[in-house]
């Protein structure tokens, strides 16, 4: 699938287990999941279904833990994250109102507790992140609460070429860019790459950052 109005009418006629529909979109990092879900929403909004994005950033442990531990330089990998408070959130955007969400401040590198909330009128909920479709310990957990699951597939050396652009982009030279995407961004695609949990359906998006 490379359209978004077809993945947008496959999200409306999907069977719904709660009040509000929830969509996970997955990919690795730089696949474009963020720009995506944005349009998404707003072609879900048009067709009469309001819909939020909530982005599954917001659950980074803070440095401070991940130092000591060091993970530090592996942040973005899945033991950098709180799978087992997404997957409470999660549970709740179903059904429950207000439920309230972090959000990740990329220029302070911190996530900031209930930063989001989900409005009432909200009848899609569009979760976007790395891990939601991974085949690991806490996280196969959230594959239960999906309507629908979409993977974006992106190929390897686009993924390379769009990770070594953002960090150029945030003010790297290009042999740290070009080491802080192999050293860790394309290392975390290629463990997502390997374990893979079925999705509904597959994007292809090679066409947009995020």
């Amino acid at each position: 699938m490379e359209s978004l109005s077809a993945l947008r009418d496959a999200v409306l006629i999907a069977p719904r287990q709660s009040d509000r529909r929830l969509v996970a979109l997955a990919g690795a990092p730089g696949s474009g999941k963020s720009t995506l879900a944005h349009h998404l929403a707003e072609a879900l909004d048009r067709a009469g279904s309001p819909s939020q994005v909530v982005p599954m950033d917001g659950f980074h442990l803070d440095n401070r833990l991940l130092e000591p531990q060091g993970l530090l330089d592996r942040k973005g990998a899945p033991e950098t994250f709180d799978a087992k408070g997404l997957c409470r959130l999660v549970a709740a955007l179903g059904g429950q109102s207000p439920v309230y969400y972090p959000l990740f401040d990329r220029t302070r590198d911190i996530a900031i507790a209930g930063a989001g909330v989900l409005q009432d009128d909200c009848d899609t909920v569009i979760v976007e992140g790395n891990y939601l479709l991974f085949d690991a310990p806490e996280w196969r957990a959230l594959s239960q609460y999906w309507d629908v699951s979409v993977r974006l597939d992106v190929p390897l050396h686009v993924l390379r070429s769009r990770l070594v652009d953002r960090w150029l982009n945030e003010g790297l030279d290009k042999s740290d860019a070009i080491a802080r995407a192999e050293g860790n961004d394309l290392k975390n695609a290629q463990r997502i790459d390997a374990n893979r949990l079925p999705c509904d359906l597959l994007y292809a998006n090679v066409g947009q950052d995020e």
